[in-house]
């Protein structure tokens, strides 16, 4: 063979092997995917989607077409992003529901938002899974922030965030330094919130942050509005809280803390530590010897800060002791909105004592009941009644009752509408575990925002800041009439004096386990004001 036929033959060679190698390396090191867009990553799907993938969750699958669907339908008209950012995959059926729940409300808050003609922006949903306890969140906020500055996407706002965890903080923080706007519907936790008052002149924590649920200090308040003496009476009353580092749970125990109580000490704070937000480990045995020394105790109020999960086995444990046939009553946070999905018959029948009566009952401040409207009315109807020996018109009817009762009304039609044009959901919402009413109420207070925001152009997109910008204006006149109450946002962007639905979960003869509504509760010990007004601090 000629000399340069073997230089050429040997760089041919060389060349298809080094272009094999690299083929090789590249298959090997490609990112092993889901779905188009979608990353596996221990396990767990982790990514952005508007088309209707279910992230391997098979109760979201058909309310995620539902929404792929919308999203379809709005593409030629003006329209933004707005992200749905919580863990979409669980081992757990009970943690599946909720995503469901969520994402139901999610849904049609969105179809709420959308429904107005010649009223852009219409808003494009998409699922964002940061996987289990936020953990891959760095990774999903990449790419939300991407989707912020890209002309195809027009990311505009991110919701969900239904855990207060450090990683939940570390997401948000970054979001709204880099000026993308985010609404938390369920997140209760203390420290992901801006000051208001005087504070609230300072450059805020999280600038661009809004909330529609009352922090658990508001919570604790409401509750000791709504219970009076009884909760405050120190020598019948005792704390058990949960040591793990938990956003919620630190903030609710110091809260619950904070609330005065009055005549001789009781017994001191009972700490436990769980190993995980779903995981029970040994917390059983901690709460078998707390139980037996608060039965020793004149206690018969414990005021709970822990997650859910752990919650479900104090109760039962407590009801395990047979203290003397003493009654106790638990007292939490809105994390016990999804006890009842983790109960099953033989722990209600361990919550009732041998006559059938409630050994052990759980109260808790829900973020919204679909009771309450109805039965707040009713109370405060008859009462004005007996006053003025007449029905009330509707020209005095309490506007912070009606208002959130024409929502939620609306609300109920809007689910009947889906039903009748054959939208599956995967399941009838379920409003009593307040989920799907939260979500759906901060779809609709994006919804007007944006629309608020939007200037003359129907082309033009809303700039990011002026998003956040537009949250503290969202009162008075502008009041967003909620499901869950009216929402009328400070300039720190919290919901001022938001109602709490006190709510019990009675396993006795007239509970039978069913969620029940008692009555509203006020962080500021009474009612919004007229137009919710915010009055100056």
């Amino acid at each position: 063979m000629p000399r340069w036929k073997k230089i050429l033959y040997t760089l041919l060679v060389t060349a298809a092997a080094v272009a094999a190698g690299l083929t090789g390396w590249s298959f090997l090191h490609r990112p092993d995917t889901c779905a188009p867009g979608i990353e596996r990553i221990g396990g767990e799907c982790i990514g952005v989607d508007g088309t209707g993938y279910d992230f391997g969750t098979p109760e979201i699958s058909a309310v995620a077409r539902a929404i792929a669907q919308e999203n379809e339908k709005i593409e030629g008209r003006p329209h933004v992003t707005v992200a749905m950012m919580m863990p979409l995959q669980s081992d757990k059926p009970a943690l599946r529901r909720q995503m469901r729940s969520d994402l139901q409300g999610a849904y049609l808050g969105q179809l709420e938002a959308n429904r107005g003609e010649g009223e852009p922006p219409a808003l494009r949903l998409v699922l964002a899974n940061p996987g289990r306890d936020y953990r891959r969140q760095a990774k999903v906020v990449d790419t939300l922030l991407r989707m912020a500055a890209s002309d195809k996407d027009r990311l505009r706002a991110v919701t969900g965030f239904n855990l207060s965890l450090d990683t939940t903080e570390a997401a948000v923080r970054r979001l709204t330094a880099h000026q993308v706007p985010v609404l938390a519907s369920r997140i209760t936790g203390d420290r992901i919130a801006n000051a208001d008052g005087p504070d609230g002149m300072a450059e805020p924590r999280f600038p661009g942050l809004a909330r529609i649920i009352p922090t658990n200090r508001d919570a604790a308040q409401a509750l000791a509005d709504f219970n009076g003496e009884r909760g405050r009476e120190d020598r019948k009353t005792v704390l058990v809280h949960d040591t793990r580092p938990d956003n919620y749970n630190e903030s609710l125990a110091k809260a619950f803390s904070g609330i005065e109580e009055q005549g001789p000490p009781g017994p001191a704070a009972m700490p436990f530590q769980s190993p995980a937000i779903d995981e029970e480990g040994t917390t059983g045995n901690q709460f078998t010897q707390m139980a037996n020394n608060i039965c020793d105790s004149d206690a018969d109020t414990v005021y709970f800060a822990g997650r859910a999960l752990h919650l479900r086995l104090f109760a039962l444990k407590l009801a395990q002791v047979g203290c003397r046939n003493r009654h106790y009553t638990i007292i939490s946070g809105s994390d016990a909105a999804s006890l009842r999905q983790d109960m099953k018959d033989k722990d209600w029948q361990q919550l009732r004592g041998a006559d059938g009566t409630a050994k052990v009952t759980v109260q808790y401040a829900a973020p919204a009941h679909p009771d309450a409207w109805t039965t707040e009315l009713d109370a405060w109807s008859r009462k004005w009644q007996a006053a003025h020996h007449r029905k009330p018109g509707a020209d005095v009817l309490p506007q912070y009752l009606t208002e959130p009762e024409e929502a939620l009304d609306g609300l109920r039609d809007l689910i009947q509408a889906t039903r009748r044009q054959g939208t599956d959901l995967g399941s009838d919402p379920d409003l009593e575990d307040s989920r799907t009413m939260l979500v759906y109420d901060g779809l609709v207070t994006i919804g007007t925002a944006l629309h608020q925001t939007q200037g003359g152009d129907a082309q033009a997109v809303p700039r990011l800041e002026d998003v956040g910008r537009e949250w503290s204006q969202l009162q008075s006149r502008h009041r967003v009439r909620g499901t869950s109450g009216l929402i009328c946002l400070t300039s720190g962007g919290n919901a001022y004096d938001k109602p709490m639905a006190v709510v019990e979960l009675d396993p006795g003869p007239r509970g039978r386990g069913k969620l029940r509504f008692v009555g509203l509760g006020w962080p500021t010990g009474r009612e919004q004001p007229r137009n919710c007004v915010i009055p100056s601090r």
